[in-house]
């Protein structure tokens, strides 16, 4: 059952807060030695808000649109009592947060339940949630599959049928490609529309956090706690596809799918200029500022990171302010190319990724004919779209076998009508989620 599903049968006293609470704490316990997506179990909260929701619901209060629905966050969220970890083992003895993150206030006031932390890859620098600490998130479609990252957990963990919906943040792809490799839905938000206070950053100018669900109704729901407007935005207008750099190095599956898209949704294929070179300013923005943030403590406890994430963070502390502000720059040339396709048409169809999800023990892609490394090309198509501070839901495509995704691009401001374009899209068939093997047919837990 989804978001809207639980929230109806609390709110109406079928079932209670706190026994959704205990059979999503059994499913997370479950589920998690096969795809290690939960960092941390809060039971003892879990409960208690739980209960806080049975008591209103007894007195005949409102408990909230959200009543009694639990979820989880991606590890970089502020929560009382416990340290933000953002995934790196350095911050584990961190001195612990003293009130929420604005988000889990928020749905914690809706009658949402958290019930875990989820994995991610050290400080959401990367794009497979492979952790040092924590080890690897995976796929629940096909565990010897990633799970996508950096906000894997959060996507595995919601795929697998244990939460009904999760937070995690997106800079250049982190939600978007776990999202469709995970087979669900996800969104990265207009830039800076939903709030931010309380989760731990890493590149200030493209950092946003958004939400993973089963289906686009349950986006909606979370969606208008967050921004605080539940008005209904209808979508009209055209769609197209996007061409070019957006259908090279597609794999045969994605293409196929793509292409009866596009037939069903009768969208001409359009093309943008210099998207490699949006891709790469986009890089350098993430480098530049990752690296800047993260300088004073490269500076006195370098070996406290992990090692990929340390050697990335102290190239892009070596790089110059000249070079990012001509990344800046490249970023408002490129955007009024997108700005007059907005003229024509209101959603930009794009992949997500290539394709379905790499294996964990052979992370490559085959890009313009060569093998590269998985973890540093996943973000080929979301990259180019980061920068822009554009509205995006990542769409699952109703695939046969492993999953993979759409993203459905928006002018800014424009996330509750993008939203309802998904719904649309899903009642019509065109997109939907997949459900994973039950965790009885999967093998034998492995190490990770």
């Amino acid at each position: 059952m989804g978001v809207v599903g639980i929230a109806h049968h609390v709110r109406s006293g079928r079932m209670t807060a706190q026994s959704v609470a205990v059979a999503a704490l059994d499913a997370v316990a479950r589920v998690n030695p096969h795809i290690n997506a939960a960092t941390r179990e809060l039971r003892e909260r879990a409960i208690a808000e739980a209960v806080a929701v049975d008591a209103k619901v007894a007195a005949g209060e409102d408990p909230g649109p959200l009543a009694g629905v639990p979820y989880g966050v991606k590890d970089l969220f502020d929560l009382r009592g416990l340290p933000t970890t953002a995934g790196s083992d350095r911050l584990r003895s961190a001195p612990s947060a003293v009130s929420d993150a604005i988000a889990v206030s928020l749905l914690r006031k809706a009658g949402a339940v958290l019930v875990a932390t989820l994995n991610m890859d050290e400080f959401a620098y990367g794009f497979v949630t492979d952790n040092a600490t924590w080890g690897v998130t995976r796929n629940p479609h096909a565990l010897d599959h990633f799970a996508g990252g950096s906000s894997g957990g959060s996507a595995a963990i919601v795929a697998a049928g244990a939460l009904a919906f999760s937070l995690g943040s997106d800079t250049n792809g982190s939600i978007r490609i776990p999202a469709s490799l995970c087979g669900i839905f996800g969104t990265k938000p207009t830039h800076g529309s939903l709030p931010m206070e309380g989760v731990y950053p890493f590149v200030h100018s493209l950092d946003d956090i958004g939400i993973f669900a089963k289906d686009a109704t349950d986006l909606k729901a979370v969606d208008a706690v967050l921004r605080g407007d539940a008005a209904e935005v209808p979508f009209s207008g055209r769609s197209a596809i996007l061409g070019g750099w957006f259908q090279r190095n597609l794999a045969k599956e994605m293409a196929e799918q793509l292409k009866c898209l596009q037939v069903e949704l009768d969208a001409p294929t359009v093309t943008l200029p210099d998207v490699q070179r949006a891709r790469s300013a986009a890089f350098l923005i993430t480098a530049y500022e990752g690296g800047q943030l993260h300088r004073p403590t490269l500076a006195t406890d370098a070996m406290g990171y992990d090692r990929n994430t340390r050697d990335r963070l102290i190239a892009g502390a070596a790089l110059s302010e000249d070079v990012y502000r001509e990344a800046l720059g490249f970023r408002d040339e490129f955007s009024i190319h997108v700005e007059k396709l907005f003229n024509e048409f209101d959603v930009l169809i794009a992949p997500s990724t290539y394709g379905p999800a790499p294996l964990i023990d052979d992370p490559f892609v085959s890009i313009d004919g060569r093998m590269q490394s998985a973890r540093a090309n996943l973000g080929l198509y979301t990259q180019p779209i980061s920068f822009l501070g554009l509205p995006v839901v990542a769409a699952p495509l109703p695939v046969a076998d492993l999953p993979c995704g759409v993203q459905l691009i928006g002018r800014k401001g424009s996330d509750r009508a993008l939203l309802s374009y998904a719904e649309a899209l899903s009642e019509r068939g065109l997109v939907a989620s997949r459900l994973p093997c039950p965790p009885s047919a999967w093998p034998a837990a492995t190490s990770s």
